[in-house]
């Protein structure tokens, strides 16, 4: 699923192609694609210029004239992609965005279709649970807040990493090569955390981030930004998914295990347990 740095390189290589322009249609080829619209659907859309692509979490906003915005969720294969005004797509393309000007179109492709897309009318955040539940943004958080968000709790790190409605944007990738980074077990209780460990944790959080918008995302499989192309993080990563491979750090082994639901990679000696309180 892409996470925070492959969404915001979408929304950073898309802006440029849409924002200003006015969209003349937008096409439905997948009804359950569109959860929440206002009355008469998308056609609301027309005559309506782009005026900002912008991320939150893992979702990308396209906001238009009107008060009215789309809010895009690509789940595990969803792409937003411009093309060329009447080229080819394939079965997988759910939606078009056509623009009065004739220029490239605005399509959101999904193979396994667990993407959505909602339509609201105000501000984003304020129209739908899916963006007023979430948390503060890792790459925006002090310090500060980011202490107080994990202190005293006793849930795992990696489960908090991944909770959204505590920090937003971080998904299974990020978590590890965070965790790894910061030198802490993923099991570890937050509770158990040092005001010392939470510090570095925040550190690893926003320099891991950081490095991986850089390097424009991970692409394991279906990810691609707006234009196509790959991203390259995924040649940095140093536990994700090297099951076995020796530890970049130390060579010990790297390990295996499932924390909240999800496959978690760990150097159990550059990343030892620590007891809880």
């Amino acid at each position: 699923m892409p996470e925070l740095p492959e969404v915001e390189t979408i929304v950073r290589s898309l802006a440029p192609g849409i924002r200003g322009r006015v969209i003349e249609r937008a096409r439905l080829f997948f009804k359950p694609l569109l959860r929440q619209a206002p009355r008469g659907g998308l056609a609301v859309l027309a005559g309506k210029r782009v005026l900002s692509v912008r991320r939150r979490g893992k979702m990308a906003i396209i906001e238009c004239e009107g008060g009215l915005s789309l809010v895009f969720h690509l789940k595990m294969t969803g792409q937003l992609l411009l093309a060329a005004s009447g080229e080819t797509w394939d079965k997988h393309t759910r939606l078009i965005v056509t623009f009065s000007d004739g220029g490239p179109e605005l399509r959101f492709r999904d193979v396994r279709k667990f993407g959505f897309l909602l339509c609201v009318s105000g501000t984003p955040e304020g129209a739908c649970a899916e963006l007023s539940s979430l948390g503060p943004e890792p790459l925006d958080i002090t310090i500060e807040d980011f202490g107080r968000a994990l202190r005293g709790r006793k849930a795992r790190i990696k489960g908090l990493l991944l909770d959204q409605t505590v920090i937003a944007g971080i998904g299974n990738i990020y978590a590890d090569e965070i965790l790894f980074d910061s030198g802490i077990h993923p099991v570890t209780r937050a509770a158990a955390l040092t005001k010392k460990d939470a510090g570095r944790l925040w550190e690893s959080t926003r320099k891991i981030l950081a490095l991986a918008i850089e390097a424009k995302g991970s692409t394991l499989r279906d990810y691609v930004d707006a234009e196509g192309k790959a991203g390259g993080f995924q040649f940095f990563h140093k536990v994700y998914d090297r099951e076995g491979e020796p530890c970049v750090k130390c060579g010990t082994p790297v390990q295996r295990i499932r924390v909240a639901g999800r496959s978690s990679y760990f150097c159990a000696r550059c990343q030892r347990k620590r007891r809880a309180v």
